[in-house]
C-alpha cells in the first residue's frame, strides 16, 4: 500500500542504494543482444553540479533507460576530467597538493550524480588524473611520437606571467587572462605539438559521414579545418635583393588591384622590412599587438589597423612598387604570414585603403557595368578582368587560373591547398596535468621514456607558490634521470600535456578500465564503439570533438581500432537560463541543484529539466514550472494510490472486442499513448512532448475513474493496464518513484530491467473521430464518425444535419468534398 503522501527525500535514497548495492546498471560485455553505448561528456570536478550538468545528464540517462527496456545491452559510464589549472590554483590557495581537492570534489559530485538518479555502470569510473589513467595518456603521447606525429618546435604563444602558463586563443580576453585578469604577453617557447594537419582532409571529408551530428556543428568543424584552394603569389621586396615576401590568395584574378601588402607583427624576417625612419612608430605598434588574442585580432567586428614600414615590395605582373605595411589582423603562423591588400575587390581592403588613404585600383568590373565609375564600395564578386594587362577582358573565373599559370611559367608563384588548421599545442608549463615522458640526452637526443617506466608520475616535492614558472621545476626528485639507452645522466621533459589529450580518448578506456597490460582491449572497444549517442554543450563542438576525431583516425592507423569516427549520433542540449540569461555565480542567478533535491526531489528535477523544451534549445528556468511538476507527481502519486485496490499486476490482454465502450477507450488511450511517447523519444528525443502526452494521459485515468460507471470492481484489467503502462512509460523519466509504486503494486524486479510497453496500431487510433463540417470554408458543425467511415457514410450524415440544411436552404450546391476522418467541405452558390 502505498503511503498516502508522496515522500521523495524518504524513496529516492532508498532506491539509491538498492540499485547501488544490486549492481543493476552494471554492464557486461556480452554481445547476445544489440549494444548501445550512451554518453554524457564527463565533468571536471570543480565541486559542485550546476544546473547544466544536471540537463546533461538526464537527457542521457533517460535515453540510457529507455534503450535498456527495449532490449539493448546499454554501456552508460561516468568519470572524471579531472587534470587543470583550477585545481592548482587551489592548491595554492590551501597549500596543498591539488590532487586532495580534486579527489574530495570528485566524491562530493559523485554523490550528486547518486542523488540524482542516473543509471550509471560505476565499476567503469575513471579519473584522468590518476596514475592508472594517465599513463595510458602517456602512452598514447608516445605512439604519437613514434607515428612521427609528436614533434618540438619553437612557437609564439599567449603567455600569461602570473599564471606562468600558455593560453589557447580562447582563454584570452581583451587581452587579459581569463583567469586572474593579468596582461598576457607573447613569448616564444619550445613547444610540443601533435601534427593534427596531417588529418586534416581526412578530418574534412568524413564530416559527410556524421549525418548524426548537427548540422551547425559540422559547419564549425569545417570552417575550422578552413581548407581553401588557391595561389601563392611572390613579391620581391624592392629595397632587398633576393628577399621575397609570398602571399596566399584565392583571387589570384585580382593581382593587378594590389596597392599594398601587409605582414604580421611577427612575421619571421620584419625587422630587416623597417627602415630606420619607421622604426620606432613599428616597434610601438608591434609591442602593443602582442597584448591581443588571436581572437581579438581576426575579428571581422574590429576595425582593421596597421602602420608602414618604409620598403616596399614588386608587383611581378606589372612591375608597380606598393608599400609594405604590418597590422595586426595578420597572423603569423597563417598561411605565409602575409596577405595582399585589394581594395576595390575586398570590403575590409577597401577600407583599411580608404582609413589610411592608399591606392583604390579596380580590375573587376561586373558584366553589366560598361562605364568607369568611383568605387563606393567593394566589388567582390566574379565579372570581366579590367585594368589588367594581356588578361583584361577575360571573365575573372577563367583569369584565376590564367593568372595562376602565369605565374607558375614565369617563377611568380604556384597553386596551392591551404588549411585554417595548425597542428595542436599541447605543451603547458603548469603541475596538475600529465607529464610529458620525454627524456632529453646529451648523447641520443630526445628519447621515449620506455613503457616498462610509464607512468612518469608528477612529483610531489614541488613548491605550487612557485612565480613565473612550473612547481615541477622545483622539485628536487623528478628532473634529474639517467637516459635508457646510454645510461648516461639526462634530464626530464617538465612539462605536463593539455587536458584535451586525456579527453580525447577516455570514451575508449570506459570499455576496458580495468586493463593495467594495455591501453585497451582492440576486439572490446570495435564491438561497443562507436558511441551511438554522446551529449554535450555546443561549445566542446570545435575542439575536444576534433581532436577526439583526430584520436580514432591516428589510432585506428596504429592498429588499435578498426573505426573512423568516435561518436555516431551527437545531441548538443542547449542551456539553462534563469530570466533570460545564462546562470553565473557573478550574476547571482544561480539555482543549487542541492536546495531542489532537498525540497522536492530528484525526480522533480529530472522531469521540469526535460518538460518545459526539446533538448537542444535552451531551457528558462522556472520555480513555477518546478513546483507544478511537484504537483503533478503527486497527482499520479494519488491516482495509482487511489486506484490501488483495482489494480492487478499480472493480468491477461483483454479482447478489445469483449470490452465495453468506455474501457475500450482506454484501451485505446493505453496504445495511443504507448506510440506516440515511444515515437517521441526514438525519432528525436522529444522528452517535453512525451511528457505532455503522460499528462493528457493521467488525465484521462482520472476521467475515467472519476465516471463509476466506465468499470466494476470485477473488471480491473483495462485500469490495471492503463496503470502499469503509465509508469513503465514515466521510469526513465522519474525512475525514483515508479520504483516504488511497481514494487508497491506487485513488481518482484526493477521495474528499470523489464520490457518497454509495445502498442498495437490497430488500437492505436480512436475508434471515433471529429468531423468538422465547412461551408463555404465556415466551420458551421461538428460531429462524430467511427474511423475511417466512407465518404458516403460522412456525406449523409453531414446532409441530414439540421443546422447544415438551414445553410443549404434556397442555394445552389455547387460540391462536396470530404477528407477522410476530419472534415467535410459543402460549396453553395447563391
Amino acid at each position: 500500500m502505498l503511503n498516502e503522501q508522496y515522500k521523495p527525500q524518504e524513496i529516492e535514497k532508498k532506491w539509491q542504494n538498492v540499485w547501488d548495492e544490486g549492481k543493476i546498471y552494471k554492464t557486461e560485455n556480452k554481445f547476445d543482444k544489440p549494444k548501445y553505448y550512451a554518453l554524457s561528456m564527463f565533468p571536471y570536478p570543480s565541486g559542485r553540479l550546476h544546473m547544466g550538468h544536471v540537463r546533461n545528464y538526464t537527457i542521457t540517462d533517460v535515453i540510457a533507460r529507455f534503450k535498456r527496456m527495449n532490449g539493448f545491452n546499454v554501456l552508460h559510464p561516468m568519470g572524471w576530467d579531472s587534470f587543470g589549472l583550477p585545481a592548482e590554483n587551489a592548491a595554492i590557495k590551501s597549500n596543498t597538493n591539488p590532487s586532495v581537492w580534486t579527489l574530495s570534489n570528485i566524491d562530493y559530485m559523485k554523490d550528486q550524480l547518486k542523488t540524482l538518479g542516473l543509471s550509471y555502470d560505476w565499476d567503469r569510473e575513471v579519473a584522468t588524473c590518476k596514475p592508472d589513467y594517465y599513463k595510458w595518456t602517456q602512452w598514447l603521447f608516445l605512439e604519437f611520437y613514434k607515428a612521427g606525429l609528436a614533434y618540438k618546435k619553437e612557437a609564439a604563444v599567449n603567455w600569461c606571467p602570473d599564471c606562468a602558463t600558455v593560453l589557447a586563443n580562447e582563454q584570452v580576453e581583451d587581452g587579459l587572462c581569463w583567469r586572474c585578469s593579468s596582461v598576457v604577453e607573447k613569448k616564444k617557447l619550445s613547444q610540443w605539438f601533435l601534427k593534427i594537419t596531417d588529418y586534416a582532409d581526412q578530418l574534412l571529408q568524413d564530416l559527410d559521414k556524421l549525418t548524426g551530428w548537427p548540422e551547425k556543428v559540422r559547419l564549425m568543424q569545417k570552417n575550422w579545418i578552413g581548407k581553401s584552394y588557391g595561389t601563392i603569389l611572390k613579391f620581391k621586396v624592392a629595397e632587398l635583393d633576393g628577399v621575397e615576401i609570398p602571399v596566399f590568395t584565392t583571387r589570384p584574378d585580382t593581382v593587378f588591384g594590389v596597392t599594398y601588402l601587409v605582414v604580421a607583427p611577427e612575421y619571421q624576417i620584419i625587422d630587416q622590412l623597417i627602415t630606420d625612419e619607421c622604426r620606432d612608430k613599428v616597434n610601438d605598434y608591434i609591442a602593443n599587438s602582442k597584448k591581443l588574442s588571436e581572437i581579438d585580432r581576426t575579428s571581422t567586428e574590429r576595425e582593421k589597423t596597421g602602420v608602414p614600414m618604409g620598403t616596399h615590395v614588386i608587383n611581378p605582373f606589372n612591375g608597380e612598387k606598393v608599400p609594405i605595411w604590418t597590422g595586426d589582423y595578420v597572423l603569423g603562423e597563417y598561411g605565409t604570414g602575409a596577405v595582399m591588400g585589394v581594395p576595390a575587390h575586398d570590403t575590409r581592403d577597401f577600407d583599411f585603403a580608404k582609413k589610411y588613404e592608399l591606392s583604390i585600383v579596380e580590375v573587376i568590373r561586373p558584366k553589366e557595368k560598361e562605364c568607369a565609375e568611383e568605387l563606393k564600395e567593394a566589388y567582390t564578386d566574379s565579372g570581366i578582368m579590367i585594368n589588367s594587362g594581356e588578361f583584361s577582358g577575360l571573365d575573372s573565373e577563367i583569369g584565376i587560373d590564367k593568372v595562376s599559370a602565369w605565374a607558375e611559367a614565369n617563377n611568380a608563384g604556384n597553386k596551392q591547398v591551404q588549411y585554417r588548421l595548425r597542428d595542436w599545442l599541447i605543451s603547458r608549463q603548469r603541475y596538475w596535468g600529465a607529464p610529458i615522458p620525454i627524456i632529453y640526452c646529451n648523447k641520443c637526443g630526445i628519447v621515449q621514456v620506455p613503457d616498462k617506466d610509464l607512468p612518469v608520475l608528477l612529483p610531489e616535492d614541488v613548491d605550487f607558490k612557485v612565480q613565473g614558472k612550473s612547481p615541477i621545476l622545483t622539485s628536487k626528485t623528478f628532473m634529474d634521470t639517467t637516459c635508457p639507452i646510454c645510461g648516461n645522466a639526462a634530464k626530464r621533459e617538465t612539462d605536463t600535456m593539455d587536458t584535451f589529450m586525456c579527453s580525447s580518448w577516455y570514451y575508449l578506456r570506459y570499455i576496458d578500465p580495468k586493463n593495467t597490460e594495455k591501453v585497451f582491449d582492440s576486439e572490446l572497444v570495435n564491438k561497443w564503439m562507436n558511441v551511438d549517442q554522446y551529449v554535450g554543450g555546443i561549445e566542446h563542438a570545435i575542439l575536444h570533438l576534433l581532436y577526439s576525431r583526430f584520436f580514432v583516425k591516428v589510432l585506428r592507423d596504429r592498429g588499435l581500432v578498426d573505426f573512423d569516427e568516435p561518436f555516431a549520433n551527437l545531441l548538443t542540449q542547449g542551456m539553462v537560463l534563469k530570466d533570460g540569461a545564462k546562470m553565473s555565480k557573478s550574476k547571482g542567478n544561480t539555482v543549487d541543484p542541492d536546495e531542489i533535491f532537498k525540497y522536492y526531489g530528484a525526480d522533480t528535477a529530472r522531469l521540469f529539466i526535460l518538460s518545459d523544451s526539446p533538448p537542444e534549445r535552451d531551457l528558462d528556468w522556472s520555480d513555477e514550472g518546478v513546483e507544478g511538476c511537484y504537483k503533478y507527481l503527486n497527482r499520479v502519486w494519488r491516482l495509482v494510490r487511489n486506484c490501488e485496490v483495482n489494480i492487478i499486476f499480472n493480468y491477461t490482454e483483454p479482447d478489445p472486442e469483449s470490452l465495453t465502450q468506455k474501457n475500450r477507450d482506454l484501451l485505446r488511450e493505453t496504445h495511443k499513448t504507448i506510440k506516440k511517447i515511444s515515437l517521441d523519444i526514438t525519432n528525436e528525443f522529444q522528452f517535453n512532448t512525451a511528457i505532455s502526452k503522460c499528462r493528457e494521459f493521467v488525465n484521462y485515468i482520472y476521467d475515467y475513474v472519476n465516471n463509476k460507471e466506465s468499470y466494476d470492481i470485477e473488471d480491473k484489467t483495462v485500469l490495471s493496464k492503463a496503470i502499469l503502462t503509465l509508469i513503465k512509460l514515466m521510469s526513465p523519466i522519474i525512475p525514483h518513484m515508479a520504483e516504488e509504486i511497481w514494487h508497491e503494486l506487485g513488481g518482484k524486479e526493477s521495474i528499470h530491467t523489464t520490457v518497454w510497453p509495445e502498442y498495437d496500431d490497430s488500437l492505436a487510433i480512436s475508434e471515433n473521430v471529429p468531423i468538422v463540417v465547412q461551408i463555404n470554408g465556415k466551420v458551421r458543425d461538428k460531429f462524430t464518425m467511427p474511423v475511417n467511415s466512407s465518404n458516403e457514410e460522412i456525406e449523409k450524415v453531414a446532409m441530414d444535419s439540421e443546422k447544415v440544411q438551414s445553410y443549404i436552404e434556397g442555394k445552389e450546391l455547387v460540391k462536396i468534398i470530404v477528407i477522410p476522418n476530419r472534415l467535410i467541405n459543402i460549396v453553395l452558390k447563391g
